[in-house]
């Protein structure tokens, strides 16, 4: 068990370790503006189709399954709720992350891993130059300012879509949809899915990056890094949102 424990343990304080040495640049403002906007349009303009289509595609499902059950109820009022608090709470964050984790992460992975084989991260501390400054934190900054922003418009997005879905579906009206989705989604919600996209950002880029840093090998060791990389975002972040669902909503019990 210990032969076990021990490296992902050694896993885990490398990751935070690396984490905390990078927010530490950004404390000190020492951020390279150049580098920052250039990570930001890779993680942002690049993975906005991607994270666009799976939030639209999501949404729609959601709303083609409650619109059908519900309209046997009598409840259509309560589709555009239900596909609301579910992109809101749970769908949008997550989809956003694995989309993110399967788009950029890999390219991270990928690009600090041939680096690191072809001994460039070597040469960087051989002139005392920071890859963690250099490579690891404009990467990790970019993502932590992007994926709230593709996270709302993922969520916006799905909204759209269950609305687009239900009136096309069961002909309920787009007033009635969105009256549903004012009215049962607070504020609370939204914070709440700004939150997990934090920590969602960090875990799927830091995990990537640490991964890419730490290639050893030839081009194999690139191609398992960047399936490594993209297997433990997707593990974490499903892990970690579980336990945020629970922090955030397990023991509220609000009554609309």
């Amino acid at each position: 068990m210990r032969e076990l424990l021990d490296p992902m343990f050694d896993s885990v304080g490398t990751v935070t370790l690396n984490v905390l040495k990078a927010l530490n640049y950004v404390a000190k403002g020492r951020v390279n503006a150049n580098q920052l906007v250039e990570q930001m349009a890779v993680v942002g303009a690049d993975s906005m189709p991607l994270v666009l289509m799976v939030s639209m595609i999501s949404g729609s499902v959601l709303a083609l399954h409650a619109s059908e059950k519900f309209a046997m109820t009598g409840a259509n009022e309560y589709v555009g709720a239900l596909v609301a608090l579910s992109m809101v709470r749970e769908m949008g964050p997550i989809m956003t992350a694995l989309a993110i984790g399967a788009r950029v992460g890999t390219a991270f992975s990928a690009e600090l891993a041939n680096m690191a084989i072809t001994n460039q991260i070597d040469a960087m501390k051989m002139m005392h130059v920071s890859p963690i400054r250099y490579l690891f934190m404009p990467r990790l900054l970019a993502t932590l300012l992007v994926m709230p922003m593709l996270t709302i418009l993922s969520e916006f997005t799905g909204v759209v879509g269950g609305m687009v879905v239900s009136w096309w579906t069961v002909k309920i009206h787009p007033h009635l949809y969105l009256s549903s989705v004012w009215h049962f989604v607070k504020w609370y919600d939204i914070q709440s899915s700004l939150l997990k996209s934090l920590v969602f950002a960090v875990l799927v880029s830091a995990i990537a990056l640490t991964i890419g840093l730490q290639t050893r090998g030839g081009s194999r060791q690139v191609g398992l890094a960047t399936t490594y990389a993209t297997v433990w975002a997707a593990i974490t972040v499903l892990v970690s949102d579980f336990f945020l669902t629970w922090m955030l909503f397990g023991t509220r019990f609000e009554v609309y």
